[in-house]
C-alpha cells in the first residue's frame, strides 16, 4: 500500500467534510453518487451523523472541491447525459484504502474522536466490523501501513475510560494533554457543560453495549442452531 504524504496535503475544516460525504455516499447511496455540488452541500450540512453540525454555503463547498482536487483527492465526473458537473474521490488510489478503510476515515472525518465501540457502530452502512477486535485490527494494520499514518490513538481523558482514534488529515493537532488549560467560564456554563459530558460518555457507553449485546446475540444463535 502506497503511503499519503500527510504533511504535505493537510485538509482545511472544510476539505475533511466534503472528503467524508463523498467517502460516506459512494457507500451508502451508491445510485445518487457522484455527487453534484448542491448535493454536497446537503451532505456537508447534514444534523444526523455529523459533528460539529456545519451551515456551509455553495462557495465554501466550492472552494473545498477545488482544495481537493489540487491535492488530487477529488475529480471531477462528466457522465454521459449529465447536466451538471459531479464529484467523485479518490481515496482508493491517493490513500490505497479497502472499504473498511474508507469507512474509518469517513465516519473520522465527519464525527471527530471515536471509541472503538462507536467506530464499530457508526460504520456499520459503509463496512460490517463482526466486532470491537476486527476494528482494532484494521486501525493497527493500516497505521502500520500508511507512512505518515491516517489516525492516531488518543489516551482516555480524564473521566474517561475508552481510547479514542481521530484522523491526521488536517495535520498533527495539539494533544489534549498538553494543550493550554482552558479559560475560567462562569458557573451556570460549567454546569451545563459538566452534564453534556456526562451524556456524551453515557451515550459512548450505551453503544459499545449495544454492540456486545448484537455480539452475545450472534453466539447465542449459533449455539442453538446447533441443536436444530
Amino acid at each position: 500500500m502506497d503511503g499519503c504524504e500527510n504533511e504535505t496535503m493537510a485538509l482545511t475544516g472544510e476539505e475533511a467534510r466534503v472528503l467524508g460525504c463523498l467517502l460516506e455516499k459512494a457507500a451508502t447511496t451508491p445510485d445518487a453518487y457522484p455527487l453534484t455540488l448542491n448535493s454536497l452541500v446537503a451532505a456537508c450540512n447534514q444534523k444526523s451523523n455529523r459533528d460539529p453540525v456545519v451551515d456551509y454555503d455553495e462557495e465554501t463547498v466550492a472552494e473545498a472541491i477545488e482544495g481537493l482536487r489540487s491535492k488530487h483527492l477529488v475529480f471531477r465526473w462528466d457522465g454521459a447525459g449529465a447536466r451538471v458537473p459531479k464529484y467523485k474521490h479518490h481515496v482508493d488510489e491517493r490513500l490505497g484504502l479497502d472499504s473498511a478503510g474508507k469507512a474509518l476515515l469517513a465516519v473520522l472525518l465527519l464525527r471527530g474522536a471515536q471509541t472503538l465501540g462507536q467506530l464499530r457502530t457508526r460504520t456499520e452502512r459503509m463496512h460490517v466490523f463482526r466486532d470491537v477486535a476486527a476494528v482494532q485490527q484494521e486501525l493497527d494494520e493500516l497505521a502500520e501501513e500508511t507512512d505518515p499514518p491516517l489516525w492516531e490513538k488518543i489516551p482516555p481523558a480524564q473521566g474517561r475510560k475508552e481510547a479514542r482514534y481521530r484522523h491526521l488529515l488536517c495535520g498533527s493537532p495539539v494533544h489534549e494533554e498538553t494543550a493550554a488549560p482552558p479559560a475560567p467560564v462562569e458557573s451556570a456554563m460549567a454546569t451545563v457543560q459538566a452534564r453534556n459530558e456526562r451524556i456524551e460518555r453515557l451515550e459512548s457507553r450505551v453503544e459499545e453495549l449495544q454492540a456486545e449485546l448484537a455480539d452475545l446475540k450472534a453466539a447465542f444463535e449459533d449455539f442453538r442452531k446447533q441443536f436444530e
